[in-house]
């Protein structure tokens, strides 16, 4: 199964350090425009190594990044350990203090049909590309992938709890979230760590482009290298690890907003959804979030001037006749796609991954100022998929339909750099 190692992370300063919080930044895939601008002003911040800008950003990411090394702005701890990383937030409406503590190591880079990693999700070449680039370039993992594994005997938290009573920093980031890093370095502890990982397969719940980048660009390293062993730095990729088992995985929906669909016609779509869903009107759509809450194969409807709970009937389901497996059709996104985004908008299942039409938001108040603004002709609004779901259609070899998941909070860069 996972083999996993210690590291000697790259890390700002002591300096540097006493102002983290200003040096941290979002991971690519969530970092705003504006948030993105207002970090690339500060000369020190992490976004320079982890989305770097210019007509050549890799090498602009590898300038930077020797430029640090040699002024001292970065320093590689002598002693190789294991992370521990604790983010302290607490979630909308529930009042309870949540930690989801987790540790950052080296793992092994494994093919996907090894079926030691699993992914969840699909990639994009081009992404893909680009994060193969940063890596050739700068020899660097800026940022962990985020990882999830299985223990019901919580046997780490206590060694990762104690850790934490000496932290190495602390931030508070652009989510409002609290990071907390602190170091494992005593090796018959790490040992204990490497042992039980070695029993565990891992979901990655995060960085999926950033995986399969690290695994393309082992794979050009192992063609160019004649004395291959398996063991040369570029065999390994960072990654934070998580337990399913805690009670801190947060898993928020993404919406779907609908914008220039040729022929959209309200009346016609709605005539053709009433075949497959019992729909309620929904007197206001602001509220439409709640009240579809925790229902099965249910979904928020928002036009122009109206807005309906839709309700998969009785019986319906039996007709979705996607060729995947049951894991993934029991999926209310799967029913979205099928039943609402194909049969009743028109937008057939092979070309809804590439379509224009399409805008993933998961932001629901977002949702509602552009269906208010006349900025998209519908909004559909869904609940969050479970943990037990993604492990589910991992585990069948499976993966779940575009932008599925948004784990959160997010891991942060910044905190640690690993080299490879």
């Amino acid at each position: 199964m996972a083999e996993i190692k210690p590291f000697r992370a790259w890390r700002y300063n002591r300096h540097l350090l006493k102002n983290i919080s200003a040096l941290t930044s979002p991971l690519f895939d969530v970092a705003s425009e504006k948030q993105k601008a207002d970090l690339y002003d500060s000369s020190c911040n992490s976004i320079h190594l982890s989305i770097p800008r210019g007509p050549r950003p890799a090498e602009n990411a590898a300038a930077t990044l020797k430029q640090w090394r040699d002024s001292g702005c970065l320093r590689q701890d002598p002693v190789a350990g294991i992370y521990v990383y604790y983010q302290y937030f607490k979630l909308s409406g529930d009042p309870r203090p949540y930690c989801r503590r987790g540790f950052i190591c080296k793992i092994r880079l494994y093919d996907w049909d090894q079926r030691v990693i699993l992914r969840h999700e699909n990639t994009m070449p081009a992404s893909v590309d680009e994060q193969v680039e940063l890596l050739a370039a700068t020899g660097l993992n800026a940022s962990p992938t985020h990882g999830l594994y299985t223990d019901e005997s919580f046997e780490l938290e206590k060694y990762m709890d104690e850790s934490m009573r000496r932290p190495l920093c602390e931030a508070e980031d652009y989510q409002g979230i609290r990071d907390v890093l602190a170091v494992i370095r005593e090796p018959k502890i790490i040992r204990r760590f490497v042992e039980l990982m070695a029993k565990k397969q891992v979901i990655l719940a995060d960085g999926h482009h950033r995986y399969a980048g690290s695994l393309a660009y082992m794979q050009q390293r192992m063609a160019a290298n004649a004395a291959h062993t398996g063991t040369e730095p570029y065999n390994y990729h960072m990654m934070w690890l998580t337990n399913t088992q805690a009670n801190d995985l947060k898993i928020l929906p993404t919406h779907r907003l609908i914008y220039n669909l040729k022929s959209f016609d309200e009346t016609a779509i709605l005539k053709k959804l009433e075949h497959y869903f019992t729909l309620t009107a929904v007197p206001d759509p602001s509220f439409i979030n709640e009240i579809i809450a925790g229902k099965k194969n249910t979904f928020g409807l928002i036009f122009s001037q109206c807005a309906y709970q839709a309700r998969l009937k009785s019986g319906m389901h039996r007709r979705l006749n996607w060729n995947f497996p049951d894991e993934v059709k029991k999926l209310d996104l799967t029913v979205m796609h099928y039943f609402i985004i194909q049969q009743a908008l028109g937008i057939r299942g092979r070309d809804q991954r590439s379509s224009k039409c399409i805008v993933y938001e998961r932001s629901f108040p977002i949702c509602l100022a552009k269906m208010a603004a006349g900025q998209a002709q519908m909004a559909l609004i869904t609940n969050e998929v479970t943990i037990e779901e993604v492990k589910n259609v991992c585990l069948s070899g499976a993966v779940l339909p575009q932008k599925s998941t948004h784990f959160w909070p997010k891991v942060i860069c910044g905190l640690v750099f690993a080299a490879i």
